[in-house]
């Protein structure tokens, strides 16, 4: 039975080896159960919908989307932030020291840290073990000029070692590769840019970390950015945004997504059922959402569907114009099947993030499928580099039905006839895939 960790201790010595409003919270100075700062600029962060609920927190918890509704044509970041009520990791906390939940700052973090995380998912002896050398980036729209800053806040707070430019571990580049004509900055993307670094460290903290900025978030421009990551290096390529599908989709296939030998994911969505760009490409890995919190089975953790409402929630569908895999074999969609593999999205069940950029500086706690494509990369990049003329997305499916991956078996994220298309079911289904990582054998190849 692997230990579980309902919360992170304080100063873990762990190295890197190792929508919406109201207010709860938690804490004793003995627990890292804390709070949610104030919300960014109006012009960065929508105004708060319903109130919502899950199954993993009778507490209400609520958020708000970090990036404003783009413009038509623009692809919109998946980041959910955490505005009030109680996540399940400080109702754990809260539960295991009977510490009743008091009201919330932005002191010290909200959400599930490292250990949980890697706990959760089989992850503890590789991330300690693994993926030095290897590189990881992150492909977001706009400047975010705290990126370095706040990532330090966040390895230094878990016991994470130091990953800077000046040591050799973190890069910052736009879609050109230039490291000092960048994008201008925005408070939502930048939020998006801290969830995807510090969920990457999470995951592989021995990992260095490539941050491509594109210059505006058009699919045009975000993926060169794609191009220029794979150009730089990197073998592990994040991608947390998505958009309506379009007939243009199989020519940003062939342009920007087609990199035998890179592990590219994508987040799912984040509106329940249906078909996102470029979550539908044929090339890269589909992730989809879960909801998970702390269990005393034998794995010490559990996941469902993250489902909010019938339009919120992971993403998942049939595409309408890419082409099916041929690892691919299910019989319900005759082209490409949203998602290959899912990992945590719900965000009362969200995890911890360090921000600062047109925000209060402190810790929030975000979900959406922002959180799980870097946490599936930061996987891949745990199970060493792909061979040169594969394709990753493919080496999940060679591990189907094993113990190597975390069958998700209850939920959905919609209306569909019951179908497996959003409804999950033992085996394969489209919320969640084949299901979550148990360790990094489903991931190499």
């Amino acid at each position: 039975m692997r230990t579980s960790n309902p919360q992170e201790s304080a100063r873990p010595a762990v190295r890197g080896r190792w929508r919406r409003i109201g207010a709860a919270a938690v804490g004793t100075a003995a627990l890292v159960l804390a709070g949610f700062g104030a919300a960014g600029p109006a012009n960065a962060t929508p105004a708060a919908k319903a109130t919502a609920t899950t199954a993993a927190t009778s507490s209400k918890v609520t958020w708000s989307p970090a990036c404003s509704t783009p413009a038509k044509g623009r692809m919109a970041c998946k980041a959910l932030r955490v505005t009030g009520g109680t996540t399940a990791f400080q109702k754990a906390g809260a539960h295991a020291d009977a510490v009743t939940p008091k009201a919330a700052d932005a002191a010290t973090p909200s959400g599930y840290g490292p250990s949980n995380l890697q706990s959760a998912y089989g992850l503890t002896s590789a991330a300690a073990s693994n993926g030095s050398g290897e590189t990881i980036a992150i492909v977001d729209a706009y400047n975010d000029p705290n990126a370095e800053a706040d990532l330090a806040k966040y390895r230094s707070y878990y016991g994470l070692s130091a990953c800077t430019a000046a040591n050799g571990c973190f890069k910052k580049v736009s879609q050109t590769g230039s490291t000092t004509s960048l994008p201008s900055s925005d408070t939502g993307w930048s939020e998006e840019i801290s969830l995807d670094v510090d969920m990457a460290s999470a995951i592989c903290p021995n990992c260095n970390i490539l941050l491509v900025e594109a210059t505006s978030a058009t699919m045009a421009n975000l993926g060169k950015a794609v191009n220029e990551a794979v150009t730089l290096g990197a073998k592990y390529v994040s991608n947390s945004y998505g958009g309506s599908e379009s007939s243009s989709d199989t020519t940003y296939d062939t342009s920007y997504f087609n990199h035998p030998g890179v592990a590219i994911t994508v987040s799912a969505g984040d509106s329940g059922y249906g078909a996102e760009y470029p979550a539908a490409s044929k090339y890269v890995t589909s992730v989809g959402g879960t909801a998970l919190s702390s269990s005393s089975n034998s794995r010490g953790w559990t996941e469902s569907v993250w489902e909010t409402s019938s339009t919120e929630g992971t993403g998942s569908g049939c595409s309408a114009y890419d082409t099916k895999p041929t690892w691919q074999t299910d019989t319900g969609c005759s082209k490409r099947t949203i998602a290959d593999v899912s990992a945590v999205a719900d965000p009362a069940t969200g995890v911890s993030v360090y921000d600062s950029y047109g925000i209060t500086a402190g810790w929030y706690t975000f979900g959406g499928t922002s959180a799980s494509s870097p946490i599936i990369a930061g996987v891949y990049a745990l199970g060493g580099t792909p061979s040169s003329s594969s394709y990753p997305a493919s080496f999940p499916y060679a591990s189907a039905g094993t113990s190597a991956l975390n069958d998700v078996t209850s939920g959905s994220n919609g209306s569909c006839g019951s179908s497996y298309l959003c409804t999950a079911k033992s085996g394969y289904d489209g919320p969640t895939g084949w299901g979550t990582p148990e360790g990094v054998s489903a991931f190499t190849g």
